[in-house]
């Protein structure tokens, strides 16, 4: 850590003193000189962060500390600063309140220019005169040197026309923002051209690139104020309030952006003049709260939060940094490793066996290592098609995963991806039999002499086959055939290219792709597996039944799987649930609250099967349950991506209508309220089975991260974690009573939820959720972020306003705008680095579970900054990733 001192003349009015050693033992590790010439004294500290620079400013007045400015660094390091400032004695506090009153009635009889009205001093405003800037690090970070490039190639007749501007300065993604924007800076040089020449844009872009805050603030004024009067209208205030909602994406706000600019106007317009002035809407700018306030941090870990370096240092040597990350990977994937590790040792002693024992038979002095290696192959792939029904065993998995210790060392939570890779596994054997077969045994025993033939007749017949029909009619070879053409189509449209509908291919053959066609295909295997065993028992150089062993290797996997398939019918038979509620929120998302079956017991994070006869009969879909154990109901949300959910949610919204005043979705159906109940379509359930995010029990500290509707398992979670806080207050109040509750609440002591959304409508599908642990969590145990991606990041001018709004009517009412919660919306997307270091410094010596579900995208930096911070820290993060 480096510190840093300069001296600063004070704007105190007191008298002077002698010199002064400061000391703190907090973050300002080490004293700092100062030599002071009057009681008020400014004192600069330099702290290394991340590679970066802080720098945060003191102003010490008599026996009060405040922070007088912060460069650098980011809001959480700007909130956590503010912990430095120390409170003045009670006889300091009066005179501290004379001086300020006699502040206040200077200030409203001078006759300065407003931009002396607010006190930029103050920590808060240091933040925010960070704010508001035009040009971004993704806006107009080129320099003009692109900029005039970009003039050259889009300018016509060396005018710049209106429509490009924002194109030309990199502001892409807001078109209609960047030609406001055109216009005020036009406005103000008197252009009323709707092109510019290259001179005029150079001035342009050198109002915009300004660094100053009183030129950023003038521009932004200077689009509000329409018609260049020098005051802002209610009816202009609601037109930026339109421009920026419309940039942000956030549609709710501009249908109430009318509401909106009575609330600045009843805030700034004090005198009900009817407009406000720049310096009003500097006040608002500066005394907005940043974005950061919700991060709770000790101040006695002040210091390391700013001045650790939560980054692996690099190895110079490159056999070490090999050699340490090779220990890494075997760390964190060793339980991956050793089951594939035996597989493949399974495979290869299987091949090796079969290779050899047909080696030293006649069969090989005609066929050669043709016959071996299709042998070989075939003993592999008999192997595998007993193992591949494991994996999807869901019941057992469940069952293993939670009342056994076998997830100690086996990776339940990849049984997909295992399933996945012994399907490979089989289509590499296929592949290797049947080529040995067609382009090698067959031709060589076509051509073979009749000497050669002659130790052939016992298994081919008296008579040589003359050509390849002769192998293609027998049972051996049309069942053989069959199974691979079935094979291919379900391995083709499993591919997530197919499955997901990624390709853009013709209508007619997009039909035959997508979810449906996945699923329909893959039940194909029951045809697969009955012409395996009949391929398997007419084989033509094994005549003896004990040596027909592919039914051996199938009958105990098959008689496993065809149980569960007979207990997952007759349990969803009888697991037919009533329709509670149905809700359509926007996002194409359909939330069903069902009845809770009789003896139905799940743990949050675990997920069913659900079925729709009214859709398909045979198709079961699997959703997580959004409800927690405590509920008396059972809810899922479900998106529509296919064809099977959108069919689903057609279904159920006719039944709806539109939302009362007080309900949150699009449309709703309460069956339980109304008399006149609908006629609802027939669902059926199976489950539960077990998932990752099931294991939270076992941590003290939850680290929950979902993108979109990746969110379901987790807010079941936080629901359950919430009825756990009940729960123990219940107990500490029963024992006060002496009352016994017979319920032992579970490990967790705090939880992160971070949930990241594109659309402001997303956030309606929890808002209850939302509300009710504002509400019930008093002691701040779950720590709830909402971020809205839609919404430009902090800072910049484009949400500068939505910013200003959200904390004025927060403030006022509570109630997050972009939300429509008690919980207050961040804005773009969270640095991830900063989050596992906010965790990892709030909880020394602890182990976090971390609980990841949504796009593939994000997984790789949440698991290695888990693994990161693991390694340079002394809290340990435990990545856990839900499959679907």
């Amino acid at each position: 850590m480096e510190i840093q001192h300069c001296k600063h003349e004070s704007w105190s009015d007191t008298e002077s003193s002698s010199s002064t050693r400061v000391g703190y033992s907090g973050p300002l590790s080490g004293p700092i000189l100062v030599n002071n010439k009057k009681n008020s004294s400014k004192k600069s500290a330099r702290f290394k962060d991340d590679d970066e620079y802080v720098e945060i400013t003191l102003d010490i007045r008599d026996d009060s500390v405040s922070v007088q400015n912060i460069k650098g660094g980011d809001p959480e390091t700007a909130m956590l600063a503010t912990r430095l400032e120390k409170r003045p004695s009670f006889g300091s506090q009066l005179s501290f309140r004379i001086r300020q009153v006699s502040q206040e009635l200077k200030r409203m009889t001078s006759t300065k220019a407003p931009f002396n009205k607010v006190d930029r001093s103050k920590s808060g405003a240091a933040r925010a005169l960070q704010g508001l800037k035009f040009m971004t690090k993704n806006v107009g970070s080129e320099g003009w040197s692109e900029i005039e490039k970009r003039f050259d190639e889009l300018s016509v007749n060396g005018s710049l026309p209106k429509s490009v501007f924002g194109q030309c300065i990199g502001m892409n993604e807001s078109k209609e923002f960047a030609g406001e924007l055109f216009e005020a800076l036009a406005r103000r040089r008197g252009i009323t051209s709707s092109a510019i020449n290259k001179a005029e844009l150079r001035e342009f872009w050198e109002q915009i690139t300004d660094q100053s805050f009183d030129a950023r603030l003038q521009t932004f004024f200077d689009m509000v104020d329409k018609d260049a009067d020098g005051r802002i209208t209610e009816e202009e205030v609601k037109q930026i309030i339109a421009l920026s909602a419309s940039a942000n994406k956030l549609s709710k706000i501009q249908e109430c952006a009318e509401e909106y600019a009575a609330l600045i106007m009843e805030e700034l317009d004090k005198d009900n003049l009817g407009y406000i002035e720049i310096y009003n809407l500097e006040t608002l700018l500066l005394q907005a709260p940043s974005q950061s306030t919700n991060l709770v941090t000790s101040s006695s870990i002040l210091s390391r939060l700013l001045s650790e370096k939560l980054v692996p240092t690099k190895e110079r040597n490159p056999i070490k940094r090999w050699a340490r990350g090779v220990a890494y990977f075997l760390e964190d994937n060793w339980k991956r490793i050793w089951v594939l590790a035996l597989w493949i040792s399974i495979c290869a002693g299987l091949f090796t066996w079969k290779f050899i024992q047909y080696k030293h038979r006649a069969v090989f002095d005609v066929m050669g290592y043709c016959v071996t290696t299709a042998k070989g192959a075939a003993e592999t792939t008999k192997f595998n098609m007993a193992l591949i029904l494991l994996p999807v065993c869901r019941n057992t998995i469940t069952w293993l995963r939670s009342r056994t210790k076998l997830g100690v060392v086996v990776p339940f939570d990849d049984n997909i991806n295992f399933h996945k890779v012994v399907a490979l596994g089989i289509a590499i054997g296929v592949g290797m039999h049947a080529g040995a077969h067609l382009t090698c045994d067959f031709p060589r025993l076509l051509h073979a002499t009749d000497d050669e033939y002659e130790p052939m007749k016992p298994f081919f017949g008296d008579e040589r086959p003359n050509n390849y029909w002769w192998f293609v009619k027998g049972t051996e070879g049309w069942t053989g055939v069959t199974m691979v053409v079935l094979m291919a189509i379900a391995y083709t449209l499993a591919q997530p290219w197919f499955r997901r509908n990624r390709l853009n291919l013709p209508k007619p053959i997009k039909k035959l792709t997508g979810f449906n066609a996945f699923w329909y295909s893959h039940h194909l295997f029951v045809i697969v597996y009955a012409l395996f065993i009949v391929h398997g028992y007419f084989l033509y150089l094994s005549k003896k039944w004990y040596k027909k062993t592919t039914w051996m290797y199938l009958a105990v996997p098959m008689l496993l799987y065809a149980c569960e398939r007979l207990i997952r019918a007759f349990r969803s038979g009888n697991k037919s649930v009533k329709i509670l509620k149905v809700a359509v929120y926007p996002g194409n998302v359909l939330s069903l609250h069902m009845s809770k079956p009789q003896g139905f017991k799940y743990t949050s994070g675990q997920y069913i099967f659900v079925n729709c006869a009214a859709v398909s009969p045979f198709q079961w879909h699997p959703f997580s349950i959004t409800s927690s154990p405590g509920d008396d109901y059972l809810s899922v949300h479900i998106r529509t991506l296919g064809d099977w959910t959108s069919q689903l949610k057609a279904l159920f919204a006719k039944v709806c209508q539109p939302p009362s005043v007080n309900q949150s979705g699009l449309l709703r159906a309460d069956i339980g309220k109304g008399e006149n109940k609908p006629r609802l379509p027939k669902l059926l359930i199976d489950g539960p089975y077990g998932a990752p995010a099931q294991d939270y029990k076992k941590y003290d500290v939850l680290l929950l991260v979902g993108l979109g509707i990746g969110a379901t398992p987790l807010i079941s979670i936080v629901k359950d974690v919430l009825n756990n806080i009940k729960q123990q207050k219940e107990i500490e109040e029963g024992i006060e009573t002496g009352v016994k509750n017979k319920k032992k609440p579970f490990a967790t002591k705090r939880a992160y939820f971070y949930w990241v959304t594109r659309e402001q409508g997303s956030f309606e599908w929890f808002r209850g959720v939302m509300n009710e642990v504002a509400e019930y969590d008093r002691d701040r145990v779950i720590e709830l972020h909402n971020y809205c991606t839609s919404v430009y990041e902090e800072g910049d001018a484009r949400s500068a306003l939505i910013t200003m709004l959200q904390s004025l009517h927060h403030a006022k009412s509570g109630v997050d705008i972009v939300s429509g919660t008690r919980v207050k919306t961040h804005f773009a997307r969270p640095n991830w680095h900063k989050v596992f270091k906010h965790v990892a410094v709030n909880h020394a010596d602890q182990r976090v579970g971390v609980f990841y579900c949504g796009a593939l995208g994000l997984t790789g930096e949440l698991r290695r900054l888990a693994r990161d911070f693991s390694r340079k820290t002394s809290t340990k993060f435990d990545f856990h990733k839900e499959n679907f």
